[in-house]
C-alpha cells in the first residue's frame, strides 16, 4: 500500500518508498508538485476541487508512461492541515474486500469455527463463540489442549503440524473430539487446514476450519439404522425372534434401553383387538441383554394398562410420542409403580405403536438414560419409519404363525395315533416337518388293523409342501384305509391308489397337475403265518431288524410312483420272526445334501441295529432315531414307523381240510366242538357251530376244492373257510317263501363282523366273535 502526505493545497509533502514502488517516481521528483499532476484523466469531480475526497478510484501515471488503476482513501493528519493519502492497485483492493467478505461470512456461520494458529500451534485468532461447536469462547493464546481432551488435542495437533511442515493442505478430515468440560459426549468435526506463508514463502502459521458435522453424521446414522433395520428385521418367521431383532437393532443406535411389547393374540398368530391397551400386551423383547431393567419389566410379563393421558392420543392414531421422565412419573402417579417400571437414570422415552395392515400389534419403547441426548423431531420421524417396517415384519411372522398352526393342526388330525397295540404288533410313529417345523408337508404313516388279526403298515410321501400336500395326503390315507378293509393284495391296492392319484391330478388346477404325486409302501403282516407281504410304489424299501439285532433292508421290487398309473406292481413276501422290528420311513430320513440315498439307507440300517433293543420302548426309540438321523432344520420332512411283530402261538390255531362232500358239514361241527371244548370256549359252541355250518355248506355248494377250515383264538375267535373259487359272496335279504339265501345273514347276525378276502388261489370268508373276559 502506497502512502503520501499532502498539504492543504494538494501539494506532495512526503513520499514513501511504497509509493515509489507503485509509481516509479522518486520523492524528489514529486515532492512540492500538485498531486493532480500524477493523475491521468483527472475526473471532472476532482477538477478545481479545493478538498480531497475521502475515497475514490483513479488512474495514476507510472514513471514509464503507463497508467495504474488504484483505489485511494484520505484522512486528515491529527493536529495539522496535512492529508494522508493511502492507495493500492484496485485489483488488490478488490481481492482484499472479497476475501474479507468471505472471512466475515465464514465467521458468521454457527457450524464453522475458524482458527489461526502460529508456528507453535497457539491460537492467534478465532471466531469461536458460545454459539459455535464447543459452546465456549476460545481466547487468543490458548492451545487445543486447553479446550479438548488430551488425546483428541494431540491427534489434531499432529495433523496441523504435518500441514505446517509439508505445506500439503488437509481437506474435510473427519475427527471425533470431546471437550474438556464435557468429556462424556463426542462431537463430529470436519477439519480443513492450510499453511500460512509470508511474502517470501516462509511458514507463519496454520489456518484451520472446524466444521460441525453433527447434522450430517446424524443423517448418516439414521440412514445406516434404517438400512440395518431393513437387513436384520424380518429374516425370521417367529414373532418373538422378530421382535427381539427389532429391539437389538435399536440399541445403542437409537436408545439405551428398548422394549417391544405385543398384544396377547399376536404371539399365537391371531389378530389383536381393535381397542389395544397396555393391559392387553406382554413383553416380547428387551435389549440389550446385559442391561439391568426394573423388576417390573421382564420378557414375557404382562404390560400394565396404558395411562389415560392426552399425549397418548397420537399414539392411538399411529404416531410416536415422546415423554420426559417427569411426564412419565406424573402419568404413573404412584412412586412404587415408578420404581417398578422406569429404568434408573432415564430422562426420556419414545413410545411408537406397531401398526400394520390396519392392526395395532403392540408398541416399541425406547429409553434414553444418563448423558445421552434427548429425542429430536427428526428422530421421531425416523422411529415412525422403523416402527412401520418392524410392524410389517412382526405381522408377517404373526400371519405365518397362524397358517403354520393351521397346517400343523391339519397334519396332526390327518396322521394316525402315534402308537398302536394289536395282536399282530405294537407300533410307534414319529413325524418331523421340514425346516424343524417350519414347513408342513405330506409324509405320513399308518397302522391299520385288518381281519384275522392281521396288520397293514403304510408309509407314504406326497410331492410338494404345505397345505395342498397335507390335503392330498389325507385323501390318499383315507382311500388306503378303505381299500385295506377290502383286504386287497398289496399290489392290487397300490394299483387302485395310483388310479385315484390320476383322478386327483385331473381335478387339480392345470399349473399344479405336475406336482400331484406320491410314493407309497404298503405291507400286510399275518401273525399266524408270521409272514409279511409288501409292495412299493417308488418308495424306499423297509428295514427289518431281527431279534438277534442284525438289520438289513428288505429286497423288494419297487414299482413306479403313484403318479404313473397303468404300470404293474409286484408283491414281495418275507418271513418275519416274532420280536422283529419292521421300519418304514420316507426319503427325508435318508436323503441329505451331503449324502445320497444309498449312504443314508446304510446309516439308517446301522442306527436301527444300534437303537432297536428288545427291551426298548418303540416311541422313545423312534424319537432317538429321528434326532440322530435328521438335520436340525431338514429341507424335507421325514416320517418313521416302527412295528415290533408278534406271533399267534400254534396252540391257538387249528386247521382242517374240508372234503368236497355234504357230509363234511357234520364233521366240521365235530371238529369245532372238540377244539372249543379244549380251549375252554364252551359258551361259543352254539354260535360257532352255526357259523361254521353255513360257511362250510356254502363252500361245498358254490366253491371248488381244495377247501380249508381254520380257527384262530386271541381276543376274538376267528373262523375262516377257504376255497378255490373266486365267486364273491353277497349278503341279501331272503323272502318268506325262499328256501335259501339266509346263510350269510345268520353269519352276520351271530358274529361281531364278517368279510371276504381274495387271494391268488381263491377266497376266504371269515367271521369274528368276541371272547368274554379277553383283554
Amino acid at each position: 500500500m502506497a502512502a503520501a502526505v499532502l498539504d492543504d493545497r494538494g501539494a506532495v509533502l512526503r513520499w514513501t518508498g511504497t509509493a515509489e514502488d507503485l509509481t516509479g517516481f522518486r520523492a524528489e521528483e514529486v515532492c512540492g508538485r500538485p498531486v493532480q499532476e500524477l493523475v491521468a484523466g483527472l475526473p471532472d469531480d476532482l477538477r478545481g476541487a479545493t478538498e480531497m475526497p475521502a475515497s475514490g478510484r483513479v488512474w495514476l501515471w507510472h514513471q514509464c508512461g503507463d497508467t495504474i488503476d488504484v483505489t485511494f482513501r484520505t484522512t486528515m493528519v491529527g493536529g495539522s492541515a496535512e492529508i494522508l493519502v493511502l492507495a493500492a492497485p484496485t485489483p488488490h483492493v478488490t481481492n482484499h474486500e472479497h476475501g474479507a467478505a468471505l472471512l466475515r461470512a465464514l465467521a458468521a456461520q454457527n457450524g464453522i469455527t475458524i482458527a489461526v494458529h502460529d508456528t507453535d500451534l497457539t491460537t492467534v485468532q478465532t471466531n469461536a463463540t458460545p454459539g459455535n461447536v464447543d459452546g465456549r469462547p476460545v481466547p487468543p493464546g490458548a492451545r487445543l489442549s486447553d479446550v479438548l481432551c488430551a488425546q483428541d488435542a494431540e491427534n489434531l495437533e499432529a495433523v496441523l503440524r504435518q500441514v505446517l511442515e509439508t505445506g500439503a493442505p488437509v481437506v474435510r478430515r473427519n475427527q471425533q473430539v470431546s471437550w474438556r468440560h464435557d468429556p462424556a459426549r463426542q462431537y463430529a468435526l470436519s477439519l480443513s487446514a492450510f499453511r500460512l506463508e509470508d511474502a517470501r514463502g516462509r511458514a507463519t502459521g496454520v489456518a484451520a476450519l472446524y466444521i460441525d458435522e453433527a447434522d450430517q453424521m446424524r443423517a448418516r446414522r439414521h440412514l445406516d439404522l434404517a438400512r440395518e433395520v431393513a437387513e436384520r428385521v424380518g429374516g425370521s418367521l417367529d414373532v418373538v425372534h422378530t421382535a427381539q431383532d427389532l429391539a437389538d437393532v435399536l440399541v445403542p443406535a437409537f436408545g439405551d434401553l428398548v422394549a417391544v411389547d405385543l398384544a396377547h393374540p399376536v404371539f399365537a398368530g391371531d389378530e389383536p383387538s381393535t381397542q389395544l391397551g397396555g393391559g392387553d400386551m406382554n413383553n416380547a423383547a428387551l435389549a440389550p441383554a446385559t442391561a439391568v431393567w426394573p423388576a417390573g419389566i421382564e420378557r414375557g410379563q404382562p404390560v400394565p394398562p396404558l395411562f389415560s393421558h392426552p399425549l397418548l392420543h397420537s399414539f392411538r392414531h399411529g404416531e410416536p410420542v415422546v415423554f420426559g421422565v417427569d411426564d412419565v412419573i406424573a402419568m404413573l402417579s404412584d412412586p412404587q409403580l415408578v420404581e417398578y417400571l422406569v429404568p434408573k437414570q432415564a430422562h426420556s422415552v419414545m413410545v411408537a405403536p406397531l401398526h400394520a395392515r390396519g392392526l395395532t400389534l403392540g408398541a416399541i419403547s425406547a429409553w434414553r438414560c444418563g448423558r445421552s441426548d434427548p429425542f429430536t423431531e427428526d428422530e421421531v420421524d425416523l422411529m415412525k419409519q422403523i416402527a412401520s417396517r418392524g410392524a410389517l415384519a412382526i405381522d408377517n411372522a404373526r400371519r405365518y404363525t397362524r397358517e403354520h398352526r393351521a397346517a400343523v393342526a391339519l397334519q396332526q388330525r390327518l396322521l394316525p395315533p402315534a402308537t398302536t397295540d394289536t395282536p399282530a404288533a405294537e407300533t410307534a410313529g414319529v413325524y418331523l416337518p421340514a425346516g424343524g417345523g417350519a414347513d408342513i408337508s405330506g409324509d405320513w404313516y399308518d397302522a391299520i388293523a385288518l381281519p384275522s388279526l392281521r396288520l397293514a403298515l403304510v408309509a407314504g410321501d406326497v410331492v410338494g409342501h404345505g397345505m395342498p400336500a397335507s390335503a392330498t395326503m389325507g385323501r390318499l390315507r383315507a382311500a388306503i384305509q378303505t381299500l385295506a378293509d377290502l383286504e386287497l393284495e398289496p399290489d392290487e391296492l397300490l394299483t387302485r391308489i395310483a388310479d385315484l392319484n390320476q383322478r386327483l391330478a385331473a381335478e387339480a388346477p392345470s399349473g399344479d397337475r405336475d406336482i400331484i404325486g406320491a410314493t407309497c409302501l404298503y405291507a400286510v403282516y399275518d401273525p399266524v403265518t408270521r409272514r409279511c407281504a409288501m409292495a412299493s410304489a417308488g418308495h424306499p424299501p423297509p428295514v427289518l431288524v431281527r431279534p438277534d439285532g442284525t438289520a438289513e433292508a428288505v429286497g423288494i421290487s419297487p414299482g413306479p410312483p403313484l403318479a404313473l398309473s397303468g404300470m404293474p406292481y409286484e408283491t414281495t413276501v418275507i418271513d418275519v420272526a416274532p420280536g422283529s422290528i419292521l421300519a418304514l420311513y420316507t426319503d427325508g430320513l435318508v436323503e441329505r445334501g451331503d449324502r445320497d440315498s444309498g449312504q443314508g439307507l446304510r446309516r439308517l440300517t446301522d442306527a436301527l441295529a444300534a437303537y432297536c433293543r428288545p427291551d426298548s420302548a418303540l416311541d422313545e426309540t423312534g424319537r432317538a432315531l429321528l434326532a440322530d438321523l435328521a438335520d436340525q432344520a431338514p429341507r424335507d420332512d421325514a416320517a418313521l414307523l416302527l412295528a415290533r411283530t408278534r406271533a399267534i402261538p400254534t396252540a391257538d390255531t387249528a386247521h382242517w381240510e374240508i372234503p368236497a362232500d355234504p357230509a363234511a358239514v357234520s364233521k366240521a361241527r365235530g371238529w369245532i366242538t372238540r377244539q372249543l371244548t379244549m380251549w375252554g370256549l364252551d359258551d361259543l359252541l352254539f354260535t360257532t357251530e352255526l357259523i361254521v355250518s353255513e360257511l362250510v355248506t356254502n363252500a361245498i355248494r358254490y366253491g371248488r376244492p381244495p377247501m380249508d377250515l381254520r380257527l384262530i383264538r386271541h381276543n376274538v375267535l376267528v373262523c375262516e373257510v377257504t376255497d378255490s373259487s373266486s365267486t364273491q359272496p353277497r349278503l341279501r335279504r331272503a323272502r318268506m317263501t325262499d328256501e335259501g339265501g339266509r346263510g350269510l345273514f345268520l353269519v352276520a347276525q351271530l358274529g361281531g363282523r364278517w368279510g371276504c378276502r381274495h387271494g391268488q388261489n381263491g377266497k376266504t370268508i371269515w367271521s369274528e366273535q368276541a371272547i368274554q373276559d379277553s383283554p
